[in-house]
């Protein structure tokens, strides 16, 4: 009987659906077990070989775990919602509705093809109304709390609106307006329209104006990494900058409670400081400096954040963010023109492009601040690398003390002033702390440390400034213009925003023709007249607003009362291990954090961080094939052209890297049409561009030349030059995509090889967290290993396995298995663990062992990793039950020492033999039997034998 490996995958995956053997009850007695994969968006590509790898790793372990007794829940679903999906219905004329159902069925077929252990009855869609009614519903939730930061947790409005009947804002500053102070008084004698605008100052989830990433071409709003080089990321758009509304969640209040979780997880330190350096909390103190507005008396207060308040007698120039309010008030007559073209500019520049720039850019306003302590006048500046979002938007510059605007001093002629001495030589600046202060006024003498504290309090005293902890992270942008996405639940009625009742949930989003963005900048549903006409909201919710608490409707997906009842989120908690890549490790994790937190807040969970255990799997690339154009340009007087195309071999374009002349000669020894040219003369310049090819047509790296010709027209008649018969490729690794023709499809993989070799073939590849390169090529030797298994079992064509007792020595190797497999599975070391299988199944092949009590065990340690031959084989060999529900086998102690050791025998220190004892052996009777050896005794050779030392275990040197 011959390992029929596909009949084999489909028989069992048919079974396994039939009897719904995934499906996972949330009553059980066993311990639970929450795997979570980080879902895909659908793409019309569907899946590579290199998206299942973190499938397959969270398939293992859960497996594993189910196994191990545990209650496993394993969901899947998709992240359906989104911009590429839009882009994809505008291009190809069908609706997203349309594009994404067949894309998530394409997708689904290739997961089972796999044979994944999803639990398809929880399968969630973020574009489903049946799921996004409870986004909206959990937005609502947003809408209608504030932070508290005395109790330092959400609480509903209401509890606002009552402090502020009997209080006002006193104990409770504004987040949204820092300057806002009203009594109880003040405000009962509000009017509604002013309520409603201070509460949603406060509100976790507001309205407001922001500047934003606006793309004409694409209808929508961008985030700062869609934007390179001024223009979109997708299609290479102009983008300009825009004032729109729009909507954001507030996880600024919770930045503090964000930095202080990452202590109760169990994420890798990489993703701890990735994190960290996103909220990037820092102390310091808010300083008020006064503008002179040019040509008035009048001065506006501006104010900067820092810190290093100590540096404040350092300052020399003030530089404000081009995007930043006062610009304009501020702009002198004489330098309006240049004020206006520089921020013209910056507008169509990215943030990080701006972040990134090495170039000094900057204008001079005309417009002087005045020293909060010395009275002097400092010139104000705007320069691309000051950003708005960040701190107020403006910074006191200090050359001495930071390298940046020591360049920008240098570059513009501003004059610099020492505040610290022979710490500064005048052409660098020095950021150093631990200096005494110079020109510093009543800071004179005090080391740096003690300084800060002392400016604050005084800035304090003089009610110039206040102390200020501030973060890098700012408030997540939450509204997109554009359609395919989750609506808001929100009406507005003269300029103030009111929140639907949640009997209208979900409220649908309607079918469109067309995907045009609406008047000034709004999405596409301001052109539907049935939906401005309710005032509805316009926007849309961004692509994380259903992927930030998935992993909650996965426990109670059929609940249509709430988004999962209490009793299913206490069972389940927080996800035991989270899987999936690097790309999200800060912007969708932050959010999901956030939600979570404001859920535990408002008392629907019990735990307010979401994973307890994150793991972020490489990437698998793909290995590019390239074959080589010839270039080249004629002098003008010269008439003749190349008639084909002519493409040049690898190693020939090796061979004469260096030498162009000698290129083309062996080209014209190669093509005799074109032997009369003669290279040195004729042209100008030559070589060759080197092309992706498809590496369906290439074998290792030879190109099928035949095949290639075919592939495009243009190519029909391609001439080929290389030093023997074959076209050899050049090869590199990168990233798998379709855009560099190094895509492999996971189904042609298991249609050759099987579901069991390639998941075992993924993690063969190298460990989870690192990048490696696919190589179809290496493959073999996994699926060489899953023949011998089978030949374990039908070594001559039959089933031979008996229930023979093992030997001590299989049993050795099945006990040593059973502990490596464990261990390297509990740390998801797996391609450690197949290689462990590897070596067991070869020296059970060498001692011929076809015993059950072997065996049996062997296939239940397998299952997580190939479970479709081992279902086959244990039916075979048990003929009932499941495979999937036995218990893993544990290992016994007295099997993993060693029966024997095998010492190097030395004489005066050197090593002259080698020599094997049992591992009880006694020390007297291991030295009589060394003395007695033929080869110790040559070396002896007659002489005294001073003493013997015996390190048990390691070595014996005999000593004469």
């Amino acid at each position: 009987m011959e390992y029929a490996f596909r009949e084999i995958e489909e028989k069992w995956q048919k079974r396994w659906k039939e009897e719904r053997i995934y499906q996972v009850s949330n009553d059980s007695d066993k311990p639970k077990c929450y795997v979570l994969d980080m879902f895909p968006y659908p793409s019309g590509a569907g899946l590579h070989v290199g998206h299942p790898l973190g499938y397959i790793a969270s398939d293992i372990y859960a497996r594993y775990k189910r196994l191990q007794g545990f209650n496993v829940l394993h969901p899947m679903g998709f992240d359906a919602f989104g911009l590429p999906a839009e882009q994809y219905a505008i291009e190809t004329g069908q609706h997203p509705a349309v594009t994404t159902e067949k894309n998530i069925e394409a997708f689904k077929k290739q997961m089972d093809n796999i044979g994944f252990c999803f639990d398809w009855s929880r399968e969630v869609r973020t574009s489903d109304p049946r799921y996004y009614r409870w986004t909206q519903w959990i937005f609502l939730e947003l809408f209608h709390s504030w932070y508290n930061r005395e109790a330092s947790k959400a609480e509903p409005i209401s509890t606002l609106v009552n402090i502020f009947e009997t209080q006002g804002n006193q104990a409770h500053p504004c987040p949204g307006e820092a300057s806002l102070r009203f009594s109880s008084g003040e405000w009962l004698a509000f009017g509604e329209n002013k309520r409603q605008k201070i509460l949603m100052n406060y509100r976790l989830c507001y309205c407001g104006i922001g500047e934003v990433n606006w793309c004409e071409a694409l209808g929508t709003v961008l985030a700062n990494d869609e934007v390179v080089n001024g223009v979109s990321e997708r299609g290479g758009y102009p983008v300009v900058k825009k004032k729109l509304r729009q909507w954001y969640l507030r996880i600024t209040e919770y930045a503090d409670r964000l930095l202080e979780g990452l202590g109760t997880v169990d994420f890798s330190e990489a993703m701890k400081e990735m994190q960290s350096n996103w909220i990037g909390r820092s102390s310091g103190a808010d300083i008020e400096f006064k503008i002179k507005k040019p040509g008035s008396a009048d001065a506006l207060p501006l104010t900067v954040y820092t810190t290093r308040p100590d540096t404040v007698f350092g300052v020399d120039f003030m530089v404000l963010a081009p995007e930043h309010a006062l610009v304009s008030e501020i702009k002198s007559p004489g330098q309006a023109a240049a004020v206006e073209d520089y921020v013209a500019y910056v507008q169509s520049r990215s943030e990080r492009e701006r972040i990134a720039e090495k170039k000094i850019s900057g204008c001079f306003t005309g417009a002087y601040a005045i020293h909060p302590f010395s009275g002097k006048q400092i010139p104000v500046w705007i320069s691309e690398y000051v950003l708005a979002g960040y701190g107020t938007g403006a910074i006191m510059a200090v050359p001495c003390g930071d390298e940046r605007d020591h360049k920008f001093a240098r570059h513009f002629n501003i004059p610099i002033t020492n505040i610290i001495g022979d710490a500064y030589n005048g052409h660098e600046a020095n950021p150093s702390k631990d200096v005494r202060l110079q020109n510093s006024d009543f800071l004179n003498g005090l080391p740096m440390a003690e300084a800060i504290e002392v400016v604050i309090r005084k800035l304090e005293t003089e009610g110039t400034g206040l102390r200020k902890v501030n973060y890098k992270m700012r408030d997540a942008a939450f509204s997109r213009q554009r359609y395919w996405g989750e609506p808001f639940p929100i009406r507005w009625e003269e300029g103030i925003a009111y929140p639907l009742n949640e009997d209208r949930l979900p409220l649908e989003l309607p079918y469109v023709e067309t995907y045009k963005p609406g008047p000034e900048g709004e999405g596409p549903l301001a052109n539907i007249p049935e939906w401005t006409a309710q005032h509805l909201e316009t926007n849309t919710m961004p692509g994380y607003a259903g992927s930030s608490w998935y992993f909650l409707r996965y426990m109670d997906p059929g609940n249509d009362q709430v988004f999962a009842s209490r009793k299913a989120t206490d069972y389940w908690n927080q996800v035991d291990m989270y899987i999936g890549g690097t790309e999200h490790a800060v912007g969708h994790l932050l959010y999901s954090r956030m939600w979570t937190k404001v859920l535990s807040d408002l008392g629907y969970i019990g735990f307010d961080e979401p994973y307890k255990k994150l793991v972020n799997q490489g990437m698998i690339q793909g290995s590019s094939r390239f074959v080589y154009a010839f270039n080249f340009k004629l002098q003008p007087e010269i008439p003749v052209t190349f008639d084909h195309p002519v493409f040049v071999s690898f190693d020939v374009c090796r061979k004469y890297e260096n030498d162009d002349p000698g290129l083309f000669k062996f080209i014209l020894s190669r093509i005799g049409e074109l032997s009369g040219l003669d290279p040195e003369k004729d042209f100008s310049t030559i070589g060759v561009i080197p092309l992706h090819v498809d590496i369906g047509l290439v074998s290792g790296n030879e190109l099928d030349k035949e095949a290639f010709r075919r592939s495009n027209p243009k190519y029909a008649g391609a001439v080929f030059v290389s030093e023997t018969d074959q076209y050899i490729c050049g090869s590199e690794v990168e990233k798998m995509s379709k855009s560099k023709y190094n895509v492999v499809n996971p189904d042609d993989i298991v249609s050759r090889y099987g579901a069991d070799t390639f998941r075992m073939y993924e993690m063969f590849l190298g460990p989870l967290e690192q990048s490696k390169p696919w190589d179809t090529k290496g493959i073999e030797g996994v699926h060489r290993f899953l023949k011998k298994l089978w030949r374990l079992f039908f070594p001559d064509g039959s089933l031979v396995v008996n229930d023979d007792a093992p030997t001590e020595g299989e049993l050795r190797i099945l006990h040593k298995t059973i502990k490596k497999v464990k261990e390297d599975t509990e740390k998801l070391s797996f391609n450690t663990a197949v290689s462990q299988f590897m070596i067991c199944v070869n020296e059970l092949t060498a001692l011929k062992c076809h015993k059950k009590k072997v065996l049996e065990p062997l296939l239940i340690l397998l299952t997580p990793y190939a479970p479709h031959v081992t279902e086959e084989l244990w039916h075979l060999l048990k003929g009932a039950g499941s495979v999937l529900n036995a218990s893993y086998p544990g290992y016994a102690e007295k099997y993993l020492q060693e029966a024997t050791f095998t010492y190097p025998v030395a004489i005066n220190g050197k090593t002259r033999t080698e020599m094997t004892f049992s591992a009880d052996a006694l020390q007297t009777d291991m030295e009589a039997e060394v003395l007695a050896d033929n080869v110790v005794q040559k070396w002896i050779d007659g002489k005294q034998v001073k003493k013997m030392i015996v390190v048990k275990g390691r070595m014996i040197n005999v000593v004469v």
